[in-house]
């Protein structure tokens, strides 16, 4: 990739989003998996360590940062770099869930850590439907890979 290459320097600039979103992907997962143990721990009814939930906290809020961040990067990538239509395909409306759902796992999750909620159960489905369908918005994406 040079510079005097701009065709090379677009297609490096392609991969930004799907690179940015498998290690945002990566983190959520990490941070599910500290939640499901806080999770057994409080359906076990034993007392859940207090570092269990600052590692879920440390992981998670970055996490779902990041994923928002990425989604932002999809439709600009796809129209900036690709020509594309934002959302024109099922791999964009998958996103749109995928947003949602972390959002929504966020806000629930603050108000959790702040004492003005206690759905754990909704935050925990939130966030394991946003892993999920965070998967198959990967797979999804499979066809559009530069």
């Amino acid at each position: 990739m040079t510079p005097e290459d701009p065709d090379s320097l677009v297609r490096a600039l392609a991969w930004a989003h799907p690179t940015w979103m498998l290690l945002s992907i990566s983190a959520v997962v990490v941070a599910l998996r500290h939640g499901l143990r806080l999770r057994r721990a409080r359906l076990a009814g034993v007392r859940r360590a207090p570092e269990l939930r600052r590692r879920h906290l440390i992981v998670a809020r970055p996490a779902v940062v990041a994923i928002l961040v990425g989604f932002a990067l999809g439709p600009t990538s796809a129209v900036a770099l690709r020509g594309f239509e934002p959302f024109d395909t099922f791999h964009g409306a998958v996103g749109v869930a995928v947003a949602a759902l972390f959002a929504s796992a966020a806000w629930l999750g603050q108000r959790i850590a702040h004492g003005r909620s206690r759905a754990q159960g909704l935050h925990a489905l939130l966030g394991a439907l946003g892993v999920l369908l965070s998967a198959l918005a990967a797979v999804a994406g499979f066809v559009l890979l530069p």
